[in-house]
């Protein structure tokens, strides 16, 4: 197989290639690797190369494996996979080795992948952006200077650069999505509880996060999350098991939908690029087209819910994941250990209290019902993934002024008195007025999905988020399955392949 022929496949596609005998998984990885040396250097979507174990692992295929041989990359954070670093793009966990393989990594193996490197990814995933002082910046491939995005950035570069069909991603805010956007791919949020954190976690982000992938085909995903799924024991959520394969969801009549959709900003002042406004009622075009009853409704939520309901949780999550890093420093954590963002978050958690996380966890719920009420009138929600398309590399980053205000923060000690200051208020709007739309199908609970279907005159993808009701997967891909039918994207190539 050459380079040009292995790029055409998607994972499934590449799959049944190895089944019928036409290829085989080393020549797959090579091909893998191939790109990967030619492509990374530009783009800095690997940072951890574990080419000899992608070898080994080509050898110890299970042999009715329905994914067998398809080259795959794991992102560096949160993801278990035994004998290699998991850095979580910061220095403080530089030594630190995985001791076993978690949950995600046994179900991809069982599923016949071949995992040969890990991906960039922000420190402990806190950014819509991945530009980890410890690494650099994973670069778009549709434009080397623009971001593609957080906190899975670096798979998100990795597949649109065509180096793998297919690679892990979590999103505890938006991380699946937001690269997906950036990126020109399909990556849809599960369910909470859909996939396990097994076996050393329950939850994440008080059941923010959820594990997933992005990938260049609608069938991938799919086919991805029925390996992927399933309860394991000790796990807080036990969602309902899908009616049946989600890949074969792909392929059924979605019917008439009614779909509620919003090109509103929630924040009062701001308002979205004009691509994503263009973008979004493209898109309602479309599905209009398609046979759907689209209705444009206001938003159902304010920009309150970012600094009441998520703040507080991703304060105190980042204080505690701290303190979980000086378990395993078996030391206090200095402020050298992590970025001086990081070390700001953490210290705000220091800050605000328990009831304060216990207050923002009830909005949660009254968000969750809110969203509930209003998926009793639609079955779907559709807004732009992003305010904008992808930013340019350092565009969220600490200004000049800012960067002396941690300093001075760190001399004087004087955490205490910024909860509820508007530098907090500035801190909050700067990055969620970016990603205005992702964080709330994180505190629900609910699937959502980042669909690629618009390109900027500039050649910039511009993702649409569809959210749909909790556990309704199933619709999501069938959705998306009539939506890559009338508007086909995975033929679309970066400008550097």
């Amino acid at each position: 197989m050459k380079v040009e022929e292995y790029l055409r496949y998607d994972a499934v596609g590449l799959a049944d290639l190895v089944r019928r005998g036409e290829v085989t998984p080393h020549e797959l990885l090579e091909n893998a690797l191939v790109l990967a040396e030619k492509i990374n250097p530009r783009l800095n979507a690997i940072v951890q190369p574990h080419y000899e174990e992608g070898r080994k692992m080509v050898e110890a295929l299970p042999a009715e494996a329905p994914l067998r041989g398809v080259p795959f990359l794991v992102k560096d954070l949160s993801i278990e996979w035994a004998g290699t670093p998991m850095r979580s793009g910061s220095k403080g966990y530089l030594k630190y080795i995985s001791s076993q393989d978690g949950n995600y990594v046994k179900r991809c193996k069982k599923a016949g992948l071949v995992l040969f490197g890990k991906t960039n990814t922000p420190e402990l995933g806190l950014t819509p952006f991945t530009e980890p002082t410890l690494f650099g910046p994973a670069r778009n491939p549709w434009n080397p200077d623009h971001s593609a995005g957080g906190s899975s950035g670096g798979s998100a570069a990795a597949v649109a650069a065509g180096i793998v069909p297919a690679a892990t991603a979590s999103d505890g805010g938006g991380s699946i999505r937001i690269p997906a956007s950036c990126c020109g791919l399909f990556g849809l949020k599960p369910s909470r509880g859909r996939i396990s954190l097994a076996p050393l976690t329950g939850e994440s982000w008080a059941g923010a996060v959820a594990e997933g992938t992005v990938t260049r085909s609608v069938r991938d995903s799919a086919a991805l999350l029925d390996v992927l799924n399933g309860y394991e024991p000790g796990d807080p959520y036990q969602i309902q098991v899908p009616e049946r394969p989600y890949a074969e969801e792909v392929l059924r009549e979605v019917g008439k939908l009614r779909i509620g959709f919003s090109a509103q900003h929630p924040y009062p002042g701001l308002s979205l690029d004009a691509e994503c406004v263009a973008a979004v009622y493209k898109a309602a075009r479309l599905l209009e087209s398609l046979g759907h009853e689209v209705v444009e409704v206001p938003l159902p939520y304010s920009a309150d819910v970012f600094k009441e309901a998520f703040l507080p949780m991703i304060v105190g999550e980042t204080a505690a994941a701290l303190r979980i890093m000086g378990d395993w420093l078996a030391r206090p954590v200095k402020a050298d250990d992590v970025e001086p963002n990081t070390w700001l978050l953490a210290q705000m958690g220091e800050v605000f209290t328990a009831a304060d996380y216990a207050y923002a966890l009830g909005k949660w719920n009254q968000l969750a019902r809110g969203m509930a009420h209003f998926h009793q009138q639609y079955d779907v929600f559709l807004t732009p993934t992003l305010s904008r398309p992808p930013i340019r590399i350092g565009a969220l980053q600490n200004s000049t002024q800012e960067n002396v205000a941690l300093r001075v923060l760190q001399t004087t000690g004087g955490y205490r008195f910024l909860k509820g200051s508007s530098v907090v208020d500035q801190l909050v709007e700067k990055t969620f007025g970016y990603i205005p739309y992702t964080p709330i199908a994180n505190m629900t609970g609910q699937p959502s999905m980042s669909v690629p279907l618009h390109w900027t005159e500039s050649g910039l993808p511009v993702g649409m988020m569809f959210t749909g009701r909790m556990g309704e997967e199933g619709l999501l891909f069938r959705l998306a399955g009539q939506l890559e039918r009338a508007e086909p994207w995975m033929d679309r190539r970066p400008p550097l392949l």
